[in-house]
């Protein structure tokens, strides 16, 4: 059996050299930003839309020390926590990379937002389903 050029001297049993800390390492070079902790509770904001009314009321900060290219991390207070949230985080492989991101940066708790239809009548909206 031939292996094409592009599969030979490969090393797939190593470990990806595409960790999150390793991205974040070089973003922060590039970036010319020092490593601090994001808030220790973020949550992901896939439809953009709790991101947007925050920035709209003046109650959501840019997060001026998070290295992500892709993605802006701001900040609001909830219930006495500064808490991180990221908008328009589509697509599953996307959300995995900024969630992973976001623990390698400090994060503990992260919550994924996103409206859904109503499936069974289970009271009278507005109302949240946690999974």
């Amino acid at each position: 059996m031939v292996i094409p050029p592009i599969l030979d001297n490969k090393h797939t049993s190593m470990p990806s050299v595409f960790a999150p800390s390793v991205l974040l390492r070089e973003s922060r070079r590039q970036k010319g930003l020092d490593t601090v902790s994001v808030p220790p509770v973020c949550i992901l904001d896939p439809d953009g839309d709790v991101v947007r009314q925050l920035r709209q009321t003046g109650m959501a900060k840019p997060f001026a020390g998070w290295p992500c290219y892709h993605t802006e991390l701001e900040t609001f207070g909830l219930g006495g926590l500064r808490v991180g949230i990221v908008g328009r985080v589509v697509g599953a492989s996307f959300a995995v990379l900024v969630a992973e991101e976001l623990f390698a940066s400090g994060c503990q708790l992260l919550v994924s937002l996103t409206s859904a239809g109503q499936i069974t009548p289970a009271g009278q909206p507005p109302y949240f389903v946690v999974i």
